[in-house]
């Protein structure tokens, strides 16, 4: 009797602790609802969320950034941090994101490659390639538009795609976002064909997005209960209603 009671004591414990969770920034608005989520089951968990973009993130993994799991905005820094044996898990795709040109005014979205070129757009945020996934998915759309070389003398370049976002708000006249950033409740105002479009799908790689279990998570059985939560039909519902993809 006294063992059963000492094992129920160890695991009432071992569910009230905090999880650190570094998150690509694209995830930024639907983190909250997935952590409401999650929080109806384990409801003495504290979910502690870092965002940044995934280059960033996984610079600060590398260099022992005290995360237990990590949420990228592709499969290339999951799988360079599983390869280095820093995370544990091999990586899983979650989701898959979509890109969408965004204006803060109302735009004519009917050829949105000619308004791009246009000249009265003269400043387009974007995500940089070097630092985010999203960035490098703009480019290829670019690149496969033709349309690279004419416009890049416009570009702002946001280290993450919620940077981007915020660029797109307040100086950009268009910008390259991530989707799932526009279903956030603050940019309800804003209406598809008239201030936002979604990219071709055809002009870019899908962007698989990956998660892992990172060394700090050997142990904890917490941050394996969000991990599987994310990957779980809550979780994927929850990701459809911010515009990705799930599979």
């Amino acid at each position: 009797m006294r063992l059963l009671i000492y094992i129920l004591i160890l695991s009432t414990i071992s569910m009230a602790g905090v999880i650190r969770v570094a998150v690509s920034a694209n995830v930024s608005y639907a983190i909250d609802s997935l952590k409401e989520e999650f929080n109806r089951k384990y409801p003495d968990t504290k979910v502690d969320i870092t965002i940044g973009s995934s280059g960033k993130l996984t610079a600060q993994i590398k260099n022992n950034a005290p995360y237990n799991i990590f949420i990228s905005a592709n499969m290339l820094y999951p799988e360079t941090l599983y390869r280095e044996k820093i995370a544990i898990t091999k990586p899983i795709i979650y989701a898959k994101g979509k890109l969408a040109y965004f204006s803060r005014k109302k735009r004519d979205f009917s050829n949105p490659i000619a308004l791009l070129e246009n000249s009265e757009i003269k400043k387009i945020a974007v995500a940089n390639p070097k630092t985010a996934p999203y960035g490098v998915a703009s480019f290829e759309a670019f690149k496969n538009a033709n349309i690279l070389d004419k416009i890049k003398e416009k570009f702002i370049y946001g280290e993450s795609i919620s940077q981007t976002m915020t660029y797109s708000l307040m100086v950009a006249d268009i910008g390259v976002i991530a989707k799932s950033l526009l279903y956030s409740p603050k940019m309800a105002k804003f209406r598809e064909n008239i201030n936002w479009v979604e990219v071709n799908p055809k002009l870019y790689t899908p962007i698989s997005q990956g998660i892992v279990l990172l060394r700090s998570a050997k142990d904890n059985i917490e941050a394996k209960a969000f991990y599987n939560f994310m990957l779980s039909n809550e979780a994927k519902k929850i990701l459809e209603n911010f515009g990705y993809k799930t599979i």
